[in-house]
């Protein structure tokens, strides 16, 4: 018990420190701050969820300290709950149907399938927390956007209004710009949240696995999928983002959330369908790196983790392959 304490609290005061690095304004601080979650999610899958919740507890308690009210808030969503409830869910396990029919006891761990949904789920809710408190918690559309641009505004030094600069023909518009920050952001901060707790999750994973305190066995990533609601959730979002008012954002922000999800099982389905052939370091090498470069192929691969859903694309390519299923 003493341990598990003293790994929570140092877990939470790492965390808090990385969160708190953004400050500092540099380059290498916005690494350090994606990094926040790791802590608690080692202490999490190492010591168990009690860990993760003492550090999450610890490093909100630091940050409302020394930060105030909203950084709080926003540790709190972002950080040391999403950590704590993946690693709780992490460690869950049942006997697997072979155990209940008399055959070898085993367990069916957590799938990590669901483990990446969480992980959008909670995206979803941080990149909805941070829109509204920027946009000063307004609840009406008009008002939301109105507030946005006002932030970004005053982010980005543009004078808007009776303030604003004439733009020259053939200038750019920062107006415009501004305008495109104010649809872009809030999905973008959903993807990007999205794959800090998915890979945050991974690294931890690995930590620990390497220490020997890991208690679930290293599950088949390559193998994972998702639940078809997962698909038509997806759907919806995508739907109700081309209506009109609050409803629209927010709809756009999970969709945003759950596209990159998707596209995690298009890495997923991509690392597969490509085993034992003898060009797969070639085409995951290129693939991962155009993702990262470009951005955009990410939809590619979200595309194909919808293919793998409908179609169950890694079992006939193994299949035709002669290998077992996926």
């Amino acid at each position: 018990m003493k341990q598990l304490a003293l790994v929570g609290i140092g877990a939470g005061a790492a965390a808090a420190l990385l969160f708190a690095s953004l400050s500092s304004g540099s380059f290498l601080s916005i690494l350090l701050f994606y990094l926040a979650p790791l802590p608690v999610m080692i202490a999490g899958l190492g010591w168990g969820h009690w860990a993760a919740l003492l550090a999450g507890a610890t490093g909100s308690l630091a940050i409302a300290v020394f930060f105030g009210g909203v950084l709080f808030l926003a540790f709190l969503v972002g950080i040391g709950a999403p950590a704590w409830w993946l690693c709780y869910l992490s460690a869950l396990a049942r006997p697997a149907p072979a155990a209940a029919e008399g055959g070898q006891p085993t367990l069916e761990w957590y799938p990590p399938g669901r483990l990446v949904l969480w992980s959008a789920v909670a995206g979803s809710a941080l990149a909805i927390l941070v829109s509204l408190a920027m946009a000063n918690f307004a609840l009406d559309a008009e008002s939301f956007r109105a507030a946005l641009a006002s932030a970004f505004s005053r982010l980005f030094g543009v004078k808007t209004g009776a303030d604003a600069v004439p733009v020259a023909p053939g200038a750019r518009d920062p107006a415009r710009f501004i305008e495109l920050m104010v649809t872009l952001v809030p999905p973008a901060a959903a993807v990007v949240a999205t794959v800090t707790n998915v890979v945050n999750l991974w690294l931890a994973g690995r930590i620990v696995k390497f220490s020997g305190r890991l208690v679930r066995p290293w599950p088949d990533i390559a193998g994972m999928s998702f639940p078809s609601l997962a698909a038509g959730a997806l759907g919806a979002a995508i739907a109700l983002s081309f209506t009109d008012g609050m409803l629209a954002i927010l709809a756009s922000i999970v969709g945003a959330s759950l596209i990159m999800a998707y596209g995690v099982l298009g890495f997923a389905v991509l690392h597969g369908i490509t085993r034992g052939q003898t060009s797969r370091p070639v085409v995951l090498g290129g693939v991962y790196a155009s993702v990262i470069v470009f951005g955009w192929p990410v939809l590619m691969l979200a595309l194909l983790g919808l293919i793998e859903t409908f179609f169950g694309l890694r079992a006939r390519v193994g299949a035709r392959q002669g290998r077992p299923k996926v």
